[in-house]
């Protein structure tokens, strides 16, 4: 069967909890056509580089998809029809990857790599600077 990856925007007024119960409408709809999910992720709530029906940030989704055509095109013929679904996208690939994806691997860095940038010193006042 073919692979796909899907990714999904919803809308920013409805909670994480709603977003995964659309995530699991939409994972029957494919397991119904004949078709399985691989992996799933919840990247959060995210701000837009523009707007997109009057909302500035998004609820991202991303689902790794192995389903016949026929269930693609319903899946996204149901997205059309949802009004919390601001954007979709899907894209057909060669392989899966079993790796987390670079937008949750960034997210649990945890930036605990920085270190400790040790001792500034002391901060000079901006008025003795403005004197000389």
């Amino acid at each position: 069967m073919p692979l796909y990856e899907h990714v999904f925007i919803a809308r920013q007024d409805i909670s994480p909890a709603q977003v995964e119960s659309l995530t699991d409408s939409l994972q029957s709809i494919v397991k119904e056509n004949g078709g399985k999910i691989a992996k799933h992720e919840y990247w959060g709530l995210r701000n837009m580089q523009y707007k997109i029906k009057k909302n500035r940030k998004g609820h991202y989704t991303l689902m790794n998809i192995e389903a016949p055509a026929a269930a693609i095109t319903e899946l996204e013929r149901q997205m059309k029809i949802n009004e919390d679904i601001l954007r979709f996208m899907t894209l057909r690939v060669e392989e899966h990857d079993t790796d987390p994806s670079p937008v949750m691997s960034r997210r649990s860095d945890d930036r605990g790599d920085r270190g400790d940038r040790g001792d500034r010193g002391e901060r000079r006042d901006n008025r003795d600077r403005d004197r000389n």
